[in-house]
């Protein structure tokens, strides 16, 4: 089959992978539709030590497993938990310390023809949601989890740092809350897709620093985490809500003194990530910004790399 392989920090093109086999627990799925995530562009400059299919974010058909899901048009939880250590038993099976990450942690992604999955893992695709706005399900339900570990309402005011895709997604979840909402970030073009919104968006240069209750750090980068802790008022809460490619310099004296909470955020609810694409109440069409076949792969890879570029997607096949 036809995949995007990451072998010894290269990234290939390759046609003679071979058609992953679905172990027991688990199904085959026809990927239609990925989308190049920052973490995967991360993960090419060495990130982590991965090496195999990259791709999380996607949708498929299943292709082989129970018939109840066979023919199924489907998006996929990417931590495949053992099931069995006591983490797993505890309920956090998103901590399993035994768990693969499709396309990041042991396990191949879905930058090919074909991907596998546990069962337990897939949810189906609404018929009246289109493959291209499905595609987003996995990032969005990532910007829904603040919403599960940290109470926003909506006297306060909050901050999102960052007007890349996360930070657009993030920003359209939290509106919803009726928070007093702000957004910084560069780019001109990204700012007033928020502001189509109706989201309060701005350059860096006009942040009210040590004004604001919750603040979420979207940008992976040292510069947008200080930004973000200056922005704090002090007992403020801070989210971070990027993986960070290197090391990270933190005054923990100064988060000590102004009682700071740093709260990490990772993966997220499918279900209700689902529940807002499929009713518009998060609308991500304008963060597509280009397209191509599976086979020009590197070259999507090229232009996600370029600078200010929002959702590249990769069409592997067709419905």
């Amino acid at each position: 089959m036809k995949g995007l392989l990451l072998d010894n920090g290269v990234l290939q093109f390759r046609s003679d992978l071979p058609v992953p086999h679905a172990p027991e627990g688990e199904v085959l799925i026809r990927v239609l539709r990925a989308g190049i995530c920052n973490t995967d562009l991360e993960l090419c400059n060495g990130y982590y030590p991965f090496e195999g299919v990259l791709g999380h974010e996607f949708v498929g058909i299943v292709a082989a497993g129970p018939q109840t899901w066979v023919g199924q048009r489907v998006v996929g939880e990417i931590n495949a938990a053992c099931g069995a250590c006591a983490v797993c038993e505890a309920g956090r099976r998103l901590h399993c310390p035994e768990r693969t990450v499709l396309g990041i942690v042991g396990r191949n992604g879905a930058f090919a023809e074909y991907v596998v999955l546990p069962q337990e893992n897939l949810h189906r695709v609404p018929d009246d949601l289109s493959t291209d706005v499905a595609t987003f399900v996995e990032p969005l339900a990532a910007a829904l989890q603040i919403r599960k570990q940290v109470c926003v309402d909506a006297d306060q005011r909050v901050l999102v740092v960052g007007d890349g895709k996360l930070g657009q997604l993030v920003a359209q979840t939290l509106a919803l809350t009726g928070c007093k909402l702000g957004v910084i970030g560069r780019h001109t073009h990204k700012l007033a897709l928020l502001k189509e919104r109706g989201i309060s968006a701005y350059f860096e240069r006009e942040v009210e620093l040590g004004s604001f209750d919750l603040v979420v750090e979207c940008t992976g980068h040292a510069g947008g985490f200080s930004l973000a802790r200056s922005a704090l008022r002090s007992g403020g809460t801070l989210v971070m809500k990027s993986t960070y490619a290197g090391a990270l310099e933190v005054d923990a004296s100064a988060l000590v003194v102004d009682e700071i909470t740093l709260v990490g955020s990772r993966c997220g609810p499918f279900a209700p990530a689902l529940d807002l694409l499929a009713s518009g109440e998060v609308e991500v069409r304008p963060l597509i910004q280009d397209r191509f076949a599976l086979d020009r792969g590197l070259e999507a890879f090229a232009r996600a790399s370029e600078r200010g570029v929002m959702k590249v997607l990769l069409d592997v096949s067709e419905e």
